[in-house]
């Protein structure tokens, strides 16, 4: 068994700790918004709160325990999960449209963690309101806010070492909080009979919509799944069951107290006309309120910390599949996994002040949250169905799975989309938007890819190598590096061999083409070196995971440390007042862009997807530094993409005619 198996199903004490620091966030700052978006500012309804304690429980069960905790977490890669890597192990099947579940359920993702962050904060804000009614919350919301994008720059490692006690404490305060109503009314239990959420869905005049706001009680369910490389699988499972039981206790201890209330309505019970009140406060005595509150904003910036960090995961792997234009990644901690991306940080925070100054309350968020994350769940459970069949699963198990979480995931969709006009329209635009970045960027990389002409490196050997020693031709670098995306070994961009022949010629002792190779592995680290012509030509291979920065600066140093270790190559400057003092030769990378030429025959919307992409690439991040090379050592061509050219153009050439003084 390999060291990162070992490592998912290892369960420790510290290990469970980090676990409910990391991933229940979002599911579990659910309570604070749940039942009071179900309720809303309706009377409370006995059959409502029961029919909703029943829909909450079945969703936890079977979407969040069955579907996630127990299906979805045997679909890891090498110990990591999320969509991209349940993406890099279906897409061995060669089928086409895998890429389709993998953008959408992405974009969706991404959607989510812009509104989590609001909702959450904002949810725990509006406590404040029992002391002081007409509190304006956005301003206190958004400094939140302010401050906790603010920190992503110095890295989670610090602040993460709180994280676990402080939700071990927030999920005993929901366990708690929760039990004490409860006692006072066991018979809420009989809620757990799925017949009551039945009547609610099938004879209630309101139950499918009561559906839509159910669904957020799970929506952290497909986080959880991101972030199984940061915990593991066994301590996911093992810290779900403590989590599971404190939620349940929550929901049902609300539940309690709305029935001994039933015909009122939560304003009336706030005692405050203008401010609907929380089911959640309402359980807290007057003394702990203050405490209650400040340990539900730690909990919900706790949440939303742990979407900010997964985004910034899902953005890096979208870079490393083409899903994504290069933007600058930074590694803040030493901690595996662990990054910070500045440019995705602030659209993030952007992002979040929008919702906030578009939706002002909770309540106007939650017709937004849902619609975005459930099209995420149906994607997963698409590419899943094709993961068991890789997996070679029984096909009956297959077909009942795959029915059963269609049918579920489908259901909450139908339900979700009344609330588009009430906001869901803001989540959608977002995931769409996103959608189409990701679908331009790898759409356009493939169009590229096929246009671009490649040849045999055998068809140039001599010409290099009388180049290399050709004395008449300033030598332009000891070492001339050039970044290829040549697969094969043994071919080359014809672009290059313009560039070293033709656009001024490139007079060097060694000519190296560097080639980076994106594997489904996502912490995986090898290289491979081919001699082509001895002391002339090489060529280096790097095979990375998509979760490794490709920082091949420092990666081809090493590799050029290894080679001389082995005497394989001579690095030492061959000119010989240098070479008698053992200087090292220069080295010089050469990065060749390409801009779209006017001079092409495209149909029309290939050219208009290489248009918006060429757009995006002058605002992302320039080869060079997204290769992290030193930008000193960088020199940059720039060459056209000319396909399809047009014909000859059927110019007819005029001769002038001979004067008469000549016909003399």
């Amino acid at each position: 068994m390999s060291t990162n198996h070992i490592q998912l199903n290892k369960v420790t004490l510290g290990g469970l700790l980090v676990t409910l620091g990391i991933i229940y966030g979002d599911i579990g700052t659910s309570p604070l918004y749940v039942m009071k978006a179900i309720i809303g500012e309706q009377p409370i309804e006995e059959q409502v709160v029961l029919g909703a304690l029943s829909c909450i429980f079945w969703t936890l069960t079977l979407q969040t325990t069955i579907k996630y905790v127990y299906l979805t977490l045997k679909a890891d890669n090498k110990g990591e999960g999320g969509i991209f890597s349940l993406y890099t192990l279906v897409k061995r099947l060669k089928k086409k449209g895998l890429i389709v579940p993998a953008i959408i359920g992405g974009s969706a993702l991404l959607a989510d963690g812009i509104i989590t962050p609001p909702i959450s904060v904002s949810s725990a804000i509006e406590g404040l309101r029992t002391y002081q009614p007409g509190l304006d919350t956005v301003p206190i919301v958004i400094s939140i806010l302010f401050v906790l994008f603010f920190i992503q720059r110095f890295g989670s490692k610090f602040i993460g070492k709180f994280f676990g006690p402080m939700m071990l404490l927030w999920f005993g305060m929901l366990g708690v909080l929760g039990i004490i109503p409860l006692l006072g009314n066991i018979s809420v239990l009989k809620a757990l009979n799925p017949y009551y959420a039945f009547h609610l869905l099938s004879i209630h005049h309101e139950g499918f919509y009561v559906l839509g706001f159910v669904f957020l009680c799970t929506t952290g369910a497909e986080a959880l799944y991101s972030d199984m490389g940061h915990c593991g699988r066994q301590n996911i499972r093992v810290s779900w069951g403590f989590v599971k039981t404190m939620l349940v206790l929550n929901y049902f201890g609300q539940g309690a107290y709305l029935i001994s209330h039933a015909g009122q309505t939560l304003t009336t019970l706030s005692g405050n006309p203008s401010n609907p009140g929380n089911p959640f406060y309402l359980l807290m005595p007057d003394w702990f309120l203050p405490f209650g509150i400040a340990i539900a904003t730690s909990a919900a910036v706790i949440a939303s910390q742990a979407l900010i960090s997964g985004s910034f995961t899902l953005i890096s792997e979208a870079m490393r599949l083409n899903f994504w234009p290069k933007v600058s990644v930074k590694f803040p901690t030493d901690l595996r996994g662990q990054l910070y991306i500045p440019s995705i940080n602030w659209l993030l925070f952007l992002g979040c002040v929008f919702i906030v100054l578009h939706f002002r309350e909770s309540g106007n968020m939650e017709a937004a949250y849902g619609l975005a994350i459930v099209l995420c769940m149906l994607m997963t459970t698409t590419l899943l169905g094709y993961y068991m069949v890789m997996k070679r699963y029984n096909k009956f198990l297959i077909i009942a799975v795959i029915s059963v979480y269609f049918a579920i995931e489908i259901s909450f969709l139908i339900a979700n989309i009344s609330k588009f006009h009430h906001g869901g329209y803001v989540s959608l635009g977002i995931a769409g938007l996103l959608a189409m970045i990701m679908a331009v960027w790898f759409t356009a990389k493939r169009i590229r890819s096929e246009y671009t002409e490649f040849t045999k490196i055998a068809n140039y050997k001599t010409v290099l190598s009388e180049l290399s020693n050709d004395l008449s031709i300033p030598k332009y670098a000891t070492h001339l590096v050039y970044m290829t995306n040549a697969q094969l070994g043994d071919e080359i961009e014809s672009k290059i061999i313009y560039s070293i022949l033709q656009k001024r010629p490139k007079r060097a002792d060694i000519y190296w083409f560097v080639h980076v190779n994106v594997v489904d592995e996502p912490y995986k680290m090898e290289y491979r070196v081919r001699e082509i012509m001895k002391d002339d030509v090489i060529r280096v291979d790097f095979y990375l995971g998509f979760r490794v920065a490709p920082r091949i600066n420092l990666m081809f140093k090493q590799v050029v440390r290894d080679m001389v270790k082995r005497s394989e190559v001579d690095i030492f400057s061959r000119y010989a007042s240098l070479n008698r003092n053992n200087v090292i030769g220069d080295f010089k990378f050469v990065i060749i862009e390409k801009f779209l030429s006017y001079d092409n025959d495209l149909p029309w919307y290939e050219r208009i997807i290489l248009d918006i992409y060429f757009v995006l690439k002058k605002i992302s991040l320039s080869e060079g530094r997204a290769f992290g090379l030193d930008s000193s050592s960088v020199k940059v061509e720039k060459f056209p993409i000319v396909i399809h050219p047009p014909e000859d153009l059927n110019m007819v050439r005029i001769d002038d005619c001979p004067s008469k003084e000549s016909q003399h």
